[in-house]
């Protein structure tokens, strides 16, 4: 265990490194606590949620492996992220999908859904102080079957769907307004085609239409954010996805919407670092759903990588840390379900206060000045600096365990805990 005074000792030595290149490292914490990330509820449990103890997983949706102790029911889920949340530095947020309502037992549609079925949700997001995001629930629901849902052909389905997501944003209004902060609803369909289609232009058109009639109700801006969220392709749906990197930036972009850029719904030689600025053009603000996607959209836990590190950096140095909203998008069933939201979470913030403490100033003067090679070599410069002693650092100012310390926080709640269930 690292003691307190070993810390601060290293801390002081690792910023006055950074302050010789005009780098404010207090500043940069401070952003950093400032910066929320959304802790995806369908980590904890596998995607399961609570309408009913039998649904399957289905629309491409599919978590790997069998570790012991998976959530299986409410109270362990909200124990278990909790726990996940005692050991991340700052105050986060949950993002909660429709399916995760406290239905107590009865029978739901999602058609039915109201907000009394998430006001356990809100009262326990206030107790913990922390916000709530939220999605509609377009797979494992028979009327997803087909992997058709706003952009079926047939109306009585398409107006099932559009009826959940208008009741799904309503919900999300109280949300945002009994916490005090604003709630960002997110959607996402699995509408696509396994073999190639004839009629690409029909689906796309009538899922324009069924977006239309959900944003058709306006509602309050100050608590609800509407996000919609993309896709290459899905499994079952490898020939065509309705919902394309295309139609919905351009819908977000005509809307004005915030458009969600996930990690792996793109060509895995994409990097979603790069749109970032792109996209700041011309929508308001941006959701990112961050994972690692190995090969393809496999949601591995977050870890400092090129690509995470490219993420945190582009929101730093387009100056949108109130214009960019991160969540974390895995679900990793083949460890330890606690440690893997901890470590994903934690090297998200990791790349966050990595970016924060670039010397940008000095890094766009060479670049402004075509002094390329100097821009190179401090940047790889910025590797070899101290990164790991202001972390460590900030770990302890959020009195969280500093370095390797968390390991055995979640081994011993592993014996304590899950290995009962």
């Amino acid at each position: 265990m690292a003691k307190s005074e070993d810390i601060q000792k290293a801390f002081e030595l690792a910023k006055a490194q950074y302050a010789e290149l005009g780098v404010d490292v207090e500043e940069a914490m401070t952003k950093l606590e400032n910066f929320q990330i959304s802790l995806h509820c369908w980590q904890a449990d596998d995607v399961g949620g609570f309408e009913s103890p039998d649904a399957g997983l289905s629309g491409g949706i599919q978590a790997t492996g069998n570790y012991p102790g998976k959530a299986r029911n409410m109270e362990e889920h909200r124990k278990d992220v909790e726990k996940a949340m005692d050991l991340i530095p700052g105050k986060q947020r949950l993002n909660l999908h429709a399916i995760y309502g406290d239905f107590k037992g009865e029978v739901v549609d999602r058609d039915q859904i109201e907000t009394r079925h998430f006001q356990s949700w809100i009262d326990w997001a206030r107790d913990l102080g922390i916000g709530i995001d939220f999605n509609c629930t377009a797979f494992s629901h028979p009327k997803a079957d087909d992997n058709f849902t706003l952009s079926h052909k047939n109306k009585d389905i398409r107006d099932f769907w559009i009826e959940h997501t208008k009741r799904c944003r309503r919900i999300s209004v109280d949300m945002g307004k009994q916490l005090g902060t604003p709630c960002i609803h997110n959607i996402w369909i699995p509408d696509g085609s396994k073999d190639i289609p004839v009629d690409r232009y029909t689906h796309r058109a009538l899922l324009k239409d069924s977006l239309d009639q959900i944003f058709a109700e306006k509602l309050p801006a100050e608590h609800l954010k509407d996000a919609i969220e993309s896709k290459l392709f899905g499994i079952g749906v490898e020939s065509m996805t309705v919902g394309s990197a295309d139609f919905y930036l351009g819908y977000a972009i005509q809307n004005q919407t915030l458009i969600c850029l996930d990690s792996g719904h793109f060509h895995p030689t994409e990097q979603v670092g790069d749109k970032i600025s792109a996209c700041l053009l011309f929508v308001p603000e941006i959701l990112l759903h961050v994972t690692r996607p190995v090969r393809w959209d496999s949601d591995h836990v977050v870890t400092v990588n090129d690509d995470t590190l490219l993420i945190a950096q582009e929101i730093v140095r387009c100056d949108a840390l109130e214009r960019v909203h991160m969540g974390l998008d895995f679900f990793d069933a083949s460890i330890n379900r606690i440690g893997a939201y901890v470590v994903g979470t934690r090297a998200a913030l990791q790349t966050m206060l990595f970016a924060l403490l670039e010397p940008r100033k000095q890094l766009l003067e060479y670049e402004n000045n075509g002094q390329l090679f100097e821009r190179l070599a401090l940047l790889e410069l910025m590797k070899t600096k101290p990164f790991g002693a202001v972390w460590d650092s900030y770990c302890m100012q959020q009195d969280v365990p500093v370095s390797q310390d968390f390991i055995a926080e979640i081994q011993q709640y592993e014996k304590d805990v899950l290995s009962k269930r």
